[in-house]
């Protein structure tokens, strides 16, 4: 992860250039100078190099496809901290762990594409109290805490996107319901009587065919940084939105560098090709239910992207607690640690046995008969 931001100087007073979220230029805080980002490609997917996997899990890709960078990893949460210039102490932005940097450096595959930030701290930062306030027993403190001015950190979070073809034999068997027409003796009211009921039963009929999906994009977080259910409730994200890699993206923010490599996101990516192969299956299969015996998916085609997507991160201790909060930079959608009070949550246990008690009390003093 690339915590060591990418500087830029003014080109009216030296200071640090930021990019500016929403909008194409980086700004200087210093002086206001505005300065536009060259688009030499401009946005859009297809614009995009798709590289080869064979020759990425071979290690076999162009030089120009890899960079080194001296990095660092967080003691806590295994956050891989990227850093440029002399070393220096630095704070994880996903736990605010102190981090010391070393002189250590990692070769990696560079970024094909980015997602620039869209919204603000501001804005995330209102998400995120929106969030915390809309809780069910939440600490009250909490979500005021959280909009007193604390610093969110923005983060580009690695990723790794996936297209593939595939053909996939199968064989299985197809169940489809049929109806069986019964008399039954029942007890009503303590007298035996007759009625009909109809019995379900499956046909089952052995079947075999052959699917085909082309896939694109699928997309595999490539760190462990954040929790998977986090990230998973983080989309989903508009790829259509990527443009191709350029640092001056990067100016203001960090960069997270992955720690899934290329080759486990290929097994993660095809794990999730074959659920959706299994779906493709099952509705070629046809019928009420179905059953799949074997399946030989064949990919084919395979290419890979890695690229960049904008989160704001933010670490909070709270009544001796650490909380870790992430939204996602492009929609403000907001997922975290959420912490529990458990005075609101013995009020609500004691309201709801009231509620039972009286209840209770009424229909055994005979009111609801009434």
């Amino acid at each position: 992860m690339a915590q060591a931001e990418f500087h830029y100087p003014c080109e009216s007073c030296g200071a640090d250039l930021r990019f500016a979220p929403g909008q194409e230029r980086l700004v200087c805080d210093h002086c206001g100078h505005v300065q536009d980002i060259p688009r030499a490609t401009g946005r859009g997917v297809s614009r995009l190099r798709e590289l080869p996997l064979e020759l990425g899990l071979e290690a076999r890709l162009p030089e120009g496809e890899v960079e080194e960078n001296r990095t660092v990893s967080c003691p806590n949460c295994g956050a891989r901290i990227e850093v440029s210039g002399a070393g220096h102490a630095l704070e994880c932005p996903f736990c605010a762990t102190p981090v010391v940097t070393d002189t250590g450096t990692h070769r990696q595959i560079k970024p094909q594409g980015v997602v620039p930030f869209r919204l603000t701290e501001a804005d995330a930062r209102a998400a995120l109290g929106r969030w915390l306030g809309s809780l069910w027993f939440a600490p009250g403190g909490l979500a005021q805490y959280a909009r007193r001015g604390r610093k969110m950190a923005g983060v580009y979070a690695p990723f790794w996107t996936f297209d593939a073809l595939s053909q996939t034999g199968y064989m299985g068997q197809r169940g489809d319901y049929w109806y069986e027409t019964r008399q039954v003796q029942v007890m009503v009211d303590g007298r035996p009587q007759t009625r009909t009921q109809q019995v379900r039963h499956v046909r089952w009929t052995n079947v075999s065919g052959r699917v085909g999906r082309a896939f694109d994009d699928v997309l595999i977080y490539a760190a462990r940084s954040l929790r998977p259910a986090h990230v998973d409730g983080l989309r989903p994200w508009d790829l259509s939105q990527l443009a191709e890699y350029r640092p001056d993206y990067l100016a203001g923010f960090a960069a997270e560098g992955y720690t899934v490599d290329l080759g486990e996101g290929h097994h993660l990516a095809q794990a999730e090709m074959i659920r959706v192969i299994q779906s493709d299956v099952r509705r070629d299969i046809g019928g009420d239910e179905q059953r799949i015996l074997r399946m030989d998916p064949a990919f084919s085609s395979e290419t890979f992207k890695h690229i960049l997507l904008p989160v704001w991160t933010a670490a909070y201790r709270f009544q001796g607690r650490s909380y870790t909060f992430v939204v996602n930079a492009q929609t403000g959608q907001v997922q975290g640690d959420r912490p529990w009070s458990p005075w609101k949550i013995a009020a609500a246990v004691v309201a709801a046995a009231v509620v039972l008690g009286v209840i209770y009390y009424l229909d055994r003093s005979g009111t609801f008969g009434r």
